[in-house]
């Protein structure tokens, strides 16, 4: 097995040896013919039932050797393909076995998409996904970090995920010491937050900026020999020092997109360079598209205006390039990315990929090798069910974007950016809430249901001044300090003196509610404009009684309560002024 895995002994192609079982839909092993042996062959056996491949195609290997005198000679399982045959041999069917009707190619093929689903969300993901036969010698591939308790605990099936997708700039691997730098710790250089979801009709590539200003908070970091460290955190910094610097893991990285966007990731993902390079060669490489002549000696990128085709070296120097593109700055270089990744994953969903054995084992092998993961993603079989889910996924509703930024005014040269507090907030509420970025049938029908019109009638006609706004405050399952935080917004900044607060709700709620009594309609509608409230947190019911006697209505915050002044209301469409794209159309680098 080694001589053949690895090389091509006796002519034999490695992929050659992977066959499609069409009743399972699964990749299995089938080994050249063995001459025959002198020591007397094992009875044969059936397989038992739920028996592994590995077994399968043992016992396959000893039904094609040569029989000795006096046994009958075994033949194979008709329900098991036979060996791919090399190429330009005409292939003979097998005695008693009719060919393949027409119709089966289609279901194999969507087959192989099933399987392999990952290879249509995620680069790293699908690689993966598409080797998981190979369990053990893939299993020892992959590198594994500690999530220190950073992460959700793992994706789950029922729920959106939230994968966090991290490139560095370690220069390790043949020939990468030569793209400057080369003694990085490895930071945080690329990183897109993946999210996908619940219903798997649509997902969000969101990358976060390596030159956006944060706050790392403390990190607790697991040691080797088993101890915790708490790395101390950092404000106003750059992002990409989320790992890498002062010795932080991809746990930190975690932490730090969490304190920015307020979402948790499931799980990380780290590569560096080569599985760019090695990820492009797997696939036969991949068309992306110029709009000008590009050439920059940083990057060693050295291209002509129109489409392209690119792999290996070439495409790491694509990815890495921002000198010759846009404004010549790390904005520009994040859209080559998405464009890079786009084009990737269309090669990878391609047919010419998914039916193609030999493409689908590099690109396990070459994925696999490339990757760092958490450890709740440390098997194949992990990441194999974490491809299926996101293999549900259709590239036009995967939609690429960047987070808001502006320059950072506190800079005379511009280097960094910093937060741009008027859409940024939209677009983390968007992936906080599942809500699709790209058009989506089951949620226009959902928008237009009866409970949704009735929810939007609330919050029709007029408002009371806020002044004339009576409340009482409770905290029903919001982080402790949260009704006093609000009393303090209401009355200093938004004019609601006539609130108050009431303490703990009696039960926890997993939404915030305001429940008012029909004569305060008026002051509810102006409440829930104030505070972001969607139509469907409004309870008409009645009111209660404040400290002064006076009838008040209540709002109780519950769990989905993110802090004073930060709307409730999930928005349903993107800012204007946020660039998006979608993995399915091609676009040119400018």
């Amino acid at each position: 097995m080694d001589a053949q895995g690895r090389g091509r002994a006796d002519n034999i192609d490695p992929a050659d040896q992977w066959v499609l079982n069409p009743n399972t839909g699964e990749y299995e092993l089938r080994l050249a013919p063995s001459a025959p042996q002198s020591a007397v062959p094992r009875p044969r056996r059936s397989a038992p039932r739920g028996a592994g491949a590995a077994d399968v195609n043992k016992s396959t290997a000893r039904s094609r050797t040569a029989a000795p005198p006096g046994r009958e000679r075994e033949v194979p399982d008709p329900e098991i393909p036979a060996p791919r045959r090399r190429r330009g041999v005409p292939e003979e069917p097998p005695p008693g076995r009719r060919g393949r009707r027409p119709g089966k190619k289609k279901s194999r093929a969507k087959k192989i998409l099933l399987w392999t689903g990952g290879t249509m969300a995620f680069v790293l993901v699908a690689g993966a996904g598409a080797g998981y036969l190979y369990i053990q010698h893939l299993n020892s591939n992959i590198q594994s970090s500690p999530d220190d308790g950073a992460s959700t605990g793992g994706f789950n099936k029922d729920k959106a995920i939230n994968i966090l997708v991290i490139g560095t700039d370690k220069r390790t691997g043949a020939g990468n010491k030569g793209y400057g730098d080369a003694g990085s710790v490895g930071h945080a250089d690329t990183t897109i937050l993946l999210h996908v979801s619940k219903d798997r009709t649509n997902a969000t590539a969101l990358s976060i900026p390596r030159d956006l200003i944060v706050n790392v908070p403390d990190c607790p970091t697991t040691q080797p020999d088993g101890t915790t460290k708490v790395i101390k955190g950092t404000d106003g910094v750059r992002f990409n020092t989320s790992l890498g610097q002062d010795e932080r893991t991809p746990s930190c990285t975690m932490r730090t997109v969490t304190e920015l966007t307020g979402i948790t990731p499931d799980n990380f993902m780290v590569a560096d360079f080569n599985a760019v390079k090695t990820l492009t060669t797997a696939v036969g490489g991949v068309d992306v598209c110029l709009a000008k002549d590009i050439k920059d000696p940083d990057s060693h990128l050295n291209l002509k205006k129109g489409t392209q085709h690119i792999e290996g070296e070439t495409a790491l120097a694509f990815v890495r390039t921002r000198h010759a593109v846009g404004f010549g700055g790390d904005l520009s270089r994040i859209t080559l990315q998405q464009q890079f990744l786009s084009a990737l994953m269309r090669k990878l969903n391609s047919n010419s990929t998914l039916t193609n054995p030999t493409k689908m084992v590099k690109v396990a092998e070459a994925a696999t090798k490339a990757l760092t993961v958490d450890s709740q993603l440390d098997s194949i079989s992990k990441l194999k069910d974490l491809g299926l889910e996101m293999g549900k996924l259709n590239p036009k509703n995967l939609t690429f974007t960047t987070v808001p930024v502006l320059d950072n005014p506190a800079e005379k040269v511009k280097a960094t950016v910093v937060l741009n507090e008027t859409t940024a907030p939209t677009i983390f509420q968007m992936i906080q809430e599942d809500v699709s970025f790209t058009e989506v049938a089951a949620q226009k029908k959902a928008a237009k249901s009866k409970e949704a019109a009735a929810a939007a009638k609330r919050l029709e006609g007029t408002q009371s001044a806020a002044s004339e706004v009576r409340v009482r405050i409770l905290n029903g399952g919001a982080v402790a300090g949260s009704a006093q935080e609000t009393l303090n917004w209401l009355q200093n900044d938004e004019g609601v003196t006539k609130s108050e607060n009431a303490g703990n709700a009696p039960a926890t709620l997993s939404k915030t509610t305001l429940e008012y009594a029909p004569d305060q309609a008026d002051q509810a509608r102006k409440l829930a404009k104030l505070m972001g409230l969607s139509g469907s947190a409004l309870k008409p019911g009645k009111s209660v009684t404040n400290s002064q006697g006076l009838p008040a209505m209540t709002l109780t915050l519950g769990k989905d309560f993110k802090g004073a002044g930060v709307s409730l209301t999930a928005a349903t469409k993107v800012p204007d002024s946020v660039s998006t794209s979608t993995a399915d159309k091609v676009e040119c680098a400018k």
